[in-house]
């Protein structure tokens, strides 16, 4: 950020969305403490609490519908975990600091003097309040338009680590420990364009195949073969 740049105008900036109603944002970005120490501001209910209940539902249902669109063979499973990890606390405050939010955020001195403005929780209280804000200022579409190419990089960087799910290590575990055997995987299949490919994986067990799935790369397939794995000794 510029120094001396207003952060109300840095976060819009970033976002490329200028509220038509920038109370909402700065509401968005004012925690309890702050609140509760400026009552001259707009009262000590005057917080970002109400708009993170809403921001919490229309940030699921957003990340859900555009997974949903983005990746139309995958199956409920893998599109479950991957939206519960973008929209975790971790993921949503970290898009929160690379929104600028923690330079935004309006805290009491005693929050202020202790971190508040880095603190986990309050970064991902403010960025769902921020959904909120938006939601109400601009719609559903307006709120997605400025938020899909942060979710886009989050998602490709899990997608990258495969972090979402960790099937592999707790099948290898069983079949290390049943069956003295280490688990191959072998990709069987790859359909769709290639921003959206959906790649088929298979985990064998010397030659048998124990399992098949499907994901939106590679490391994925892996994971949800496992899981199917897994599923079949349960």
């Amino acid at each position: 950020m510029v120094e001396g740049e207003n952060p109300l105008l840095e976060v819009q900036r970033r976002l490329n969305y200028s509220f038509t109603q920038p109370e909402l944002l700065e509401l968005a970005l004012t925690h309890t403490s702050y609140a509760h120490e400026h009552p001259e501001a707009g009262g000590e209910e005057y917080h970002n609490q109400r708009l993170e209940f809403l921001g919490d539902a229309v940030v699921n249902f957003l990340v859900a519908a555009w997974l949903y669109r983005t990746y139309p063979d995958l199956p409920e499973g893998p599109l479950t975990r991957l939206r519960a990890t973008l929209v975790c606390t971790a993921t949503l405050a970290s898009l929160a600091q690379r929104l600028g939010l923690s330079e935004a955020l309006r805290l009491g001195r005693g929050e202020q003097e202790s971190g508040g403005h880095i603190r986990v929780a309050n970064l991902c209280d403010a960025m769902e309040a921020l959904v909120g804000a938006l939601y109400l200022d601009g719609g559903l579409e307006a709120a997605w338009q400025s938020l899909e190419p942060w979710f886009v990089h989050e998602i490709q960087t899990i997608l990258n680590a495969g972090t979402d799910v960790d099937a592999k290590s707790r099948f290898q575990e069983w079949a290390q420990a049943e069956l003295g055997i280490t688990p191959a995987y072998r990709i069987v299949a790859e359909s769709g364009p290639d921003h959206a490919k959906i790649f088929t994986a298979q985990v064998l067990l010397k030659e048998k195949v124990a399992g098949e799935g499907q994901g939106p790369s590679k490391r994925l397939a892996e994971q949800a073969a496992a899981q199917a794995a897994l599923n079949v000794l349960s």
